[in-house]
């Protein structure tokens, strides 16, 4: 990205060398999106929400009516799941715990007073069983125990996810929508998978005027060991995202992510296959609130004015 940054999350030293900034204030400008005053979290116009109705519609109906579970879940999870995935050695600087309130009448005033003076109020505030959830299949991975049927099992899962990476670039939203198709089953099967919908998320999107290249890539691990994780995921190929060119600048930018996690949720969430052995996952996401800012950023701020096939897609 052009420009450099005051630090984690801050302002950019000069806006007018930030590619996203135009963009930006064109959505802010229009009434697409309405600034909260926190980066990465926004107001969404009716427009805006059409937009990524009919952009879900599609992900659901890329699976071609295919008899899958589906399933949907609360934005937050249980703490022992979260905690038994492994997202907090991999990604601790992204995670959001619930805290809540349990003391007394002068803990309450303690608080308040802390609240109108602007002081700390994790003192006061004790960490609950929840997490905010990461990634929309990470629920579905406990309900999964047990003995997968002959071949496998395909599901579809669909939901708001939550990952702290505050950024005034608008395509990085800290609370965001994911629509995602896994397979649970042997290690053939998972590979299949992603390859398999890689294609078909490729021709969803450039059916929406969409150019898109298939890229290998890594997650963000944290730290030094995350460094080794992250050149192993791209040694093996593990992951691969579909990219396509955002702003006048063409920056390369993921709206669509295919993974292959090997055994990492069929072990701890003991999943196996027909056959006996640790099932191995694979999962395909459109990232819904992406591929939406994308058609915005492509077409202009006017849906009415985008391509006929493109609105017709959507159902607009």
């Amino acid at each position: 990205m052009a420009g450099t940054a005051a630090g984690r999350g801050g302002a950019p030293d000069d806006v007018a060398d930030v590619p996203w900034e135009a963009f930006r204030r064109s959505l802010l400008d229009d009434g697409v999106l309405v600034a909260t005053g926190v980066d990465g979290v926004y107001g969404r116009s009716a427009e805006y929400e059409a937009v990524a109705a009919g952009v879900d519609a599609l992900a659901l109906a890329a699976g071609g009516g295919v008899a899958v579970l589906s399933l949907r879940f609360p934005p937050v999870m249980p703490w022992e799941v979260f905690r038994a995935n492994g997202y907090l050695e991999s990604f601790p600087d992204q995670m959001g715990s619930v805290h809540t309130f349990a003391g007394d009448e002068r803990d309450h005033a303690e608080l308040v007073r802390r609240a109108d003076d602007g002081d700390d109020r994790a003192p006061l505030l004790d960490a609950t069983d929840l997490v905010l959830c990461p990634a929309v299949c990470h629920p579905l991975y406990p309900t999964q125990r047990g003995i997968l049927p002959e071949g496998g099992r395909l599901a579809e899962i669909a939901g708001w996810c939550f990952r702290r990476e505050p950024s005034p670039d608008p395509f990085r939203m800290q609370s965001f929508r994911q629509h995602d198709w896994v397979y649970l089953g042997s290690a053939e099967g998972a590979r299949a998978h992603r390859d398999r919908w890689l294609g078909i998320g490729a021709e969803v999107l450039t059916g929406l005027g969409l150019p898109v290249e298939e890229v290998a890539a890594n997650d963000p691990f944290f730290g030094r060991p995350g460094r080794m994780l992250a050149a192993n995921q791209r040694a093996e190929e593990l992951k691969f995202e579909l990219v396509t060119p955002a702003f006048a600048s063409g920056r390369p930018t993921a709206v669509a992510s295919s993974n292959c996690h090997l055994d990492h949720f069929g072990r701890p969430f003991a999943i196996t296959t027909a056959e006996g052995a640790v099932a191995h996952t694979a999962c395909f996401g459109f990232g819904i609130d992406r591929i939406t800012l994308a058609l915005f950023d492509r077409h202009g701020t006017d849906p009415a004015r985008w391509p006929s096939g493109v609105r017709a897609a959507l159902a607009r």
